[in-house]
């Protein structure tokens, strides 16, 4: 059997039962945990849904994590982990980001904590050779890593505000890093393993999450999963890039708006909708472009779908740079700020309409 089918095989095996390990995990934890995430039962409700339910889905995201670097260790054992510095660094960095969750569920910690913990998560990747390569000073690169992770890390945290948003437009994310490994054939690798985890535990999830759901991720799912994927984001978009000079740049930016524009053009609207109105941007709301979507008539599952439609486009849109584009030209840079300019429009535009209904 050659090297390729074994890994096909092995892979296949791994994705199927990590989602059914997955699929059974939040079964059992939705029969005992009742509480976990669910803070100030008397306080007002600021999130979408009218009910509280257990936030346990970030357990599973990071126990599939741990499962798929011990799986690594052992279908690769001649790569091991204790001289990867950059893989540790991932480990370490989404370690925190899941214990710093974890606490804001139970204890609903402060936001200047959260925000230290962010900080150090990007330091770790740094140090661990993890960090942006834009500018010709470290310096500035440092200063667009650590901005990168507690931007992203906050944009999925608010993102987390109506059934199956952020599991879906995750998963598509997770798919556009796998892409670029599978394109330029680097199955046996570290990141590869791990993100097919992480990825069939969001499928996983979306069984439990999707409307009308039973659980939430949380801040610990959240919290991780914007660790996670801001770190791939920086090895498979940011630095994915193979062009040089002027255009290599371009293809960056260009790219990483794709990949990530339904995070960053929610955030962005919603930073901009509060700061008009003279409130804070971290404050959670009921105003975010999933709630002005569902203000104009459709479910939430409709919403959900509008969402997972624009992933895929975006999945596609960043497979085809990948693979077709060997020279970036001018007119891709124009294509592609016009296609953002069309969602961003959209999106910030319906948070026009129903103005009344924001909270």
């Amino acid at each position: 059997m050659e090297e390729s089918q074994y890994i096909f095989i092995i892979y296949s095996i791994f994705s199927i039962s990590m989602v059914l390990f997955n699929v059974l995990m939040n079964m059992i934890l939705l029969k005992f945990i009742t509480n976990l995430g669910i803070r100030g039962k008397d306080q007002p409700i600021i999130r979408w849904s009218n009910v509280s339910k257990p936030a346990i889905g970030g357990l599973s995201f990071y126990v599939s994590f741990l499962l798929s670097t011990a799986c690594f260790s052992i279908f690769f054992p001649s790569s091991p982990l204790f001289h990867d510095i950059e893989a540790l660094g991932v480990i370490g960095a989404t370690a925190m980001a899941f214990l710093m969750g974890l606490a804001d569920d139970a204890y609903n910690t402060k936001p200047w904590l959260k925000f230290f913990v962010q900080l150090i998560c990007g330091v770790l990747l740094i140090f661990s050779g993890n960090y942006i390569h834009f500018f010709e000073t470290d310096f500035l690169n440092y200063a667009l890593t650590i901005t990168w992770i507690i931007g992203i890390m906050n944009s999925i945290n608010m993102l987390d505000n109506m059934d199956g948003i952020t599991g879906t437009v995750s998963i598509f994310i997770l798919l556009i890093c796998i892409s670029f490994l599978a394109i330029n054939g680097n199955y046996a690798s570290f990141d590869f393993i791990v993100m097919l985890g992480v990825l069939s535990s969001l499928v996983a999830f979306l069984f439990y999450n999707w409307n009308p759901s039973k659980m939430f991720m949380g801040d610990t799912g959240s919290q991780f999963l914007g660790m996670f994927i801001a770190a791939m984001g920086i090895k498979y978009i940011w630095n994915s890039t193979t062009f040089d000079g002027d255009s290599e740049s371009l293809q960056k930016i260009f790219t990483v708006l794709i990949a990530f524009i339904l995070p960053i053009v929610d955030t962005t609207t919603v930073v901009i909708n509060r700061l008009s109105r003279k409130q804070s941007p971290f404050i959670g709301g009921k105003d975010h472009t999933t709630h002005h979507l569902s203000y104009l008539g459709l479910s939430d599952s409709r919403v959900g779908f509008v969402f997972l439609g624009l992933s895929i486009i975006s999945l596609i849109i960043c497979v085809g740079i990948f693979k077709f584009i060997d020279t970036w030209r001018w007119y891709h840079s124009a294509i592609l700020l016009i296609y953002f300019l069309i969602i961003f429009g959209f999106l910030f535009g319906f948070t026009q309409i129903n103005k009344d209904k924001r909270k």
